[in-house]
């Protein structure tokens, strides 16, 4: 494990360096978990005191590298305003800067091509529910038809319009997709939906018949879930466990 670094803290405002922590050890946490093993995908997240700006990954930067003082400040026009010569990959800030743009009630945006949820998304039917934990997406998933890459300008819309008031997307034959009004809730949603498709794959691989639940006792299990929480953001205890193993893995995502 790397050495404690201390921390470079540009002239920026206190809730812009805390959201920029914040999303740095969202990538380090999700890299940790497998979520991305390549120098593409993103995570994008508003600035709280800043809510026409957004922070992203630079293009060419693993999610195992991606520090606090190293993301992009970006307007919801997708115009990047970090004086630097790295640039967003031009799919993610197409799609990231339209669902900001058009949803104010949202903080986070996060996007991955991980396996089981790429080959979930190649299938008929989308996403089947087995376990509990699957449930707490149950109702919540949205479908959005792979175009090719999703950089031209005219589909941000269509994925907006698709995923409507959802947290979660499938994008057929793409990947997945999850929004938050925190980077926590984002974080949280995608990694019940990354393990609703793992437990699909292993399921289906089985020489055996599955037990699929019924959709009446998926929607009461949700229902209960989102009882159980209130109006609170989703996975708000798991996210301060995920800050900390950050902190475990490596805390130069801080500098």
């Amino acid at each position: 494990m790397a050495a404690t670094a201390i921390p470079v803290r540009p002239d920026i405002s206190e809730s812009e360096w805390n959201a920029r922590v914040e999303l740095a050890a969202a990538f380090r946490v999700a890299y940790h978990f497998g979520w991305n093993d390549t120098a593409r995908n993103h995570i994008a997240a508003r600035i709280p005191d800043d809510p026409d700006h957004f922070l992203m990954n630079p293009l060419g930067a693993g999610w195992h590298e991606v520090t606090a003082s190293s993301l992009l400040k970006v307007n919801v026009d997708g115009t990047v305003v970090t004086e630097t010569d790295k640039a967003p990959g031009p799919a993610g800030l197409n799609f990231h800067s339209c669902i900001l743009r058009s949803r104010p009630d949202l903080s986070c945006s996060l996007h991955i091509h991980e396996q089981s949820g790429v080959i979930v998304s190649s299938v008929e039917g989308g996403l089947r529910f087995y376990d509990q934990s699957a449930c707490a997406v149950y109702g919540d998933i949205a479908y959005h038809d792979f175009e090719g890459l999703a950089q031209e300008e005219d589909e941000g819309p269509r994925i907006v319009a698709d995923l409507g008031e959802k947290h979660a997307m499938i994008m057929f034959n793409h990947g997945l997709l999850t929004v938050g009004r925190t980077v926590g809730e984002a974080f949280a949603y995608m990694h019940r939906l990354v393990a609703a498709c793992d437990l699909q794959v292993r399921v289906l691989s089985m020489n055996a018949k599955p037990i699929e639940l019924t959709a009446e006792i998926a929607q009461h299990t949700y229902e209960q879930m989102k009882a159980r929480r209130g109006n609170k953001p989703f996975g708000v205890q798991d996210w301060h466990m995920y800050m900390r193993l950050a902190d475990t893995l490596d805390p130069s995502y801080k500098t």
